[in-house]
């Protein structure tokens, strides 16, 4: 589940990259002329870049996840630890009905799993060390099942079309942002000028961090959704045992960028920071299996 933010990250920076490298090359020029913006051209332009960022993202979401987090695929298990994560991960993976995942250890003292892919047949499972050593197999088993289920539910390519949307109108206002300052702000009315380069990047990186709202309300209602995923492959019981644990243990130690992959994501904090939480404060999780259990 360390997928989320290191998701945005990547896309915002390059949502950032092509918008500045297509400036370089005069594309804006095409859609702002004598002042004025071509809103047709524009919503296209923003369309085919802001799918095209998402679905970039999410091509380098397994190779992006394995470098931030120094994560080592299991090619050939040299434990009973390692034969045991291969096992379990193939039943499971049989159960939900997709194809064989990689699985992956990754250091970190922290109890944490993730999962990420762009192919429900071709996903990465990873299970940190401080996971292994501090939960006992039934809640290593649940957390391996609700990383499974994200797979299965297809999570990241529906994250991936929501970002893709939200880049669109971040791209298309962004534009829009940027020519009215330009215009009015340093009465340019001869094409795109510096107001606008600048204008427009900094109104982009502001509403790509405003719009993650969505993303972030998305994942939080995914979470259930995997949870409800682990209670039906291995039962209710071991999933909120799996939940108490995360309860008892440190989730912080992650780099910030990577926090919001965590299994239980960051700590409570104020009302407006649970906006931008990619996860349900863990006792939520809990009465909510509790009430499907019934």
């Amino acid at each position: 589940m360390k997928r989320i933010l290191l998701f945005l990250a990547t896309n915002i920076a390059i949502l950032i990259v092509l918008s500045i490298t297509l400036r370089i090359l005069g594309v804006d020029s095409l859609f702002v002329q004598g002042g004025g913006l071509n809103l047709t051209a524009l919503l296209i332009f923003a369309a085919v870049f802001g799918m095209g960022g998402a679905f970039i993202s999410l091509a380098i979401s397994k190779w992006s996840a394995k470098m931030a987090t120094g994560a080592k695929v299991i090619v050939q298990p040299s434990d009973a630890v390692e034969s045991w994560l291969i096992n379990t991960v193939s039943q499971q993976a049989r159960a939900a009905g997709i194809g064989m995942p990689e699985v992956a250890i990754y250091d970190s003292p922290t109890m944490n799993a993730f999962a990420t892919g762009m192919n429900r047949n071709n996903a990465l499972v990873a299970v940190s060390t401080g996971l292994l050593h501090q939960m006992d197999e039934g809640e290593v088993e649940a957390v391996l099942a609700h990383e499974i289920s994200h797979v299965a539910n297809g999570d990241m390519i529906t994250l991936a079309l929501i970002q893709g949307v939200v880049n669109t109108f971040v791209i298309f206002f962004a534009r829009i942002v940027g020519n009215f300052v330009d215009r009015v702000i340093f009465k340019n009315e001869n094409g795109p000028g510096i107001g606008y380069y600048i204008t427009s990047i900094i109104a982009e990186i502001i509403f790509s961090v405003l719009a993650s709202v969505i993303v972030m309300w998305f994942s939080r209602k995914r979470e259930f959704e995997a949870d409800a995923g682990s209670a039906k492959l291995v039962g209710a019981n071991k999933m909120i045992a799996a939940l108490q644990r995360l309860q008892t243990g440190q989730q912080e130690s992650l780099p910030s960028q990577l926090r919001a992959f965590g299994i239980s994501g960051a700590r409570e904090g104020a009302d407006w920071k649970q906006l931008f939480m990619s996860h349900p404060p863990l006792e939520d999780r809990i009465q909510a299996l509790r009430r499907t259990s019934r």
